[in-house]
């Protein structure tokens, strides 16, 4: 699911000699700190915040008599109030500042916005709110940037969206003069993934969330136990590494939801620091390649958009990558590839919880070990799927009970949340890309065992997935997934 790119912090891990550190859980918050501190939790409090603020404009902002008129049978239109102080660079062809000219109230608002949420969260969860503030503006420039370069006409008729620069710019920069220590403040890729995925659970209604979540259960439930498993075999009987930990780590990152699913089965299976930094070197280097390289496959072969998200949605590792390759295909593509992913994301909890009972059962055999409880599936569990989940539940809630739902809901989305939800995931990518340091991964993706894992397990998992998603989207389930 994640896409951090630093290394576990030395805090969460215990020294057991001199040469070695094992992997091992933080002590474990209360239910009231973990809600008010917890990177997931506040990205709910923040696109809730923020799907409050905009259903309130809309709600407010209606006519008189927009109800009557729809029972009567008579044509509305309701429009956000807030749509002139939201938007994005729009297109030009020979003149860059056509994109800026018309826009430029809207870029600002945005900005203002989402600067001031983000710095009172960061607050509020015991980080720095004025060192937030002094990198975001020159984040929020480089996200600025791209959704310029997108913008351009040639660039715009050949389908390179806003994702694929957004992660070039921070490319180019933190492979070439380095990503400066000021700008990590704002660097908060998860933060922003998780906030904007809540909000596109406003857009998702619960109706088409069920339709896409049944197929979407075959493809991540079954293919990815599948797969971990296989390639766990596969590095122990064919390849013979030697480390267990580290064949089980890699095994997870892979085939689950890449740095968050390592983290946690590290501490399940007691990983060293070492086995827990190399998996996610080659989950990121692999990350960034196939978020890339997919979409295009998927467009040279002309495959469809939701047959194309099902399958971004159970390979690439990280959800904030699934997100980037799903929006370069469009909508429809991005809302099955979220989707299937977060489907997958519950899978974090469960594979640790199973990795530690297999681990103090048949690998260690300790009987005075500590004992594995179902409250680490609570632990493990991101629980922005929640926020995701309840927010297609509320808002299909209204959508269907008030008399004129579909167009406050609508009038809502097209007017504010979903700009908003693009800049998150803009400033996602750019965060990406600023993150990824290929000097430092190419070391790690040299020859050996590991490297062998991994590509022969991802290249399981892309046929299996596939298959599965053809299967279960395109001939069982497919007229229920038909929007």
């Amino acid at each position: 699911m994640s896409t951090e790119a630093s290394s576990p912090k030395s805090s969460d891990h215990e020294s057991i000699d001199d040469d070695s550190v094992l992997a091992t859980p933080p002590p474990r918050p209360s239910l009231w700190k973990d809600m008010s501190t917890s990177e997931d939790w506040w990205a709910i409090w923040c696109a809730g915040l923020l799907l409050l603020g905009a259903f309130a404009a809309v709600w407010f902002s209606q006519g008189e008599h927009v109800s009557e008129n729809i029972v009567a049978g008579e044509s509305v239109s309701i429009t956000s109030p807030l749509k002139p102080y939201l938007s994005k660079p729009g297109k030009w062809t020979d003149n860059p500042i056509d994109a800026i000219a018309s826009s430029w109230q809207g870029i600002l608002g945005a900005f203002v916005i989402i600067g001031a949420l983000f710095a009172v969260a960061n607050q509020m969860r015991g980080k720095s709110a004025s060192a937030f503030l002094a990198a975001f503006p020159f984040v929020f420039l480089l996200a600025t940037l791209a959704y310029w370069m997108s913008g351009q006409s040639v660039v715009k008729a050949y389908n390179l969206e806003y994702a694929l620069w957004a992660l070039l710019v921070g490319l180019i920069i933190s492979n070439t003069v380095g990503t400066p220590k000021f700008l990590r403040p704002a660097i908060s890729t998860e933060f922003f993934i998780k906030t904007g995925l809540v909000l596109l659970g406003a857009e998702v209604l619960m109706s088409r969330l069920l339709a896409l979540g049944l197929p979407g259960v075959f493809v991540a439930w079954v293919v990815t136990p599948v797969v971990l498993i296989s390639t766990y075999v596969f590095g122990q009987k064919i390849l013979k590494i030697q480390s267990k930990s580290l064949n089980m780590v890699i095994s997870a990152d892979m085939s689950v939801c890449g740095v968050s699913a390592a983290i946690a089965t590290a501490a399940a299976c007691k990983a060293k620091k070492e086995e827990l930094s190399l998996s996610i070197g080659l989950s990121l280097g692999f990350t960034v390649i196939m978020m890339a390289v997919m979409p295009a496959v998927i467009t040279a072969t002309g495959m469809d958009p939701i047959l194309g998200g099902a399958w971004l949605g159970g390979t690439i590792d990280a959800t904030g990558a699934v997100a980037a390759a799903g929006a370069v295909l469009g909508d429809e593509a991005l809302e099955v590839a979220a989707t299937v992913k977060m489907i997958q994301n519950i899978l974090i909890g469960v594979t640790a919880f199973c990795v530690a009972i297999y681990w103090v059962t048949f690998v260690e055999r300790d009987p005075t070990g500590p004992k594995i409880g179902l409250s680490e599936i609570w632990y493990r569990f991101p629980k922005f799927v929640l926020g995701f989940v309840s927010m297609s539940i509320l808002f299909s809630v209204l959508y269907s009970s008030l008399i004129n739902g579909p167009e406050l809901i609508n009038a809502m989305i097209s007017g504010s949340t979903k700009t908003l939800r693009g800049w998150l995931f803009c400033l996602a990518f750019v965060s990406i890309g600023l993150e990824t340091n290929f000097r430092q991964l190419f070391p790690q993706l040299k020859g050996g065992k590991p490297l062998v894992l991994y590509v022969c397990g991802q290249s399981l998992n892309l046929i299996l997935t596939l298959l599965m998603a053809w299967l279960m989207f395109k001939v069982i389930f497919a007229d229920a997934v038909t929007p």
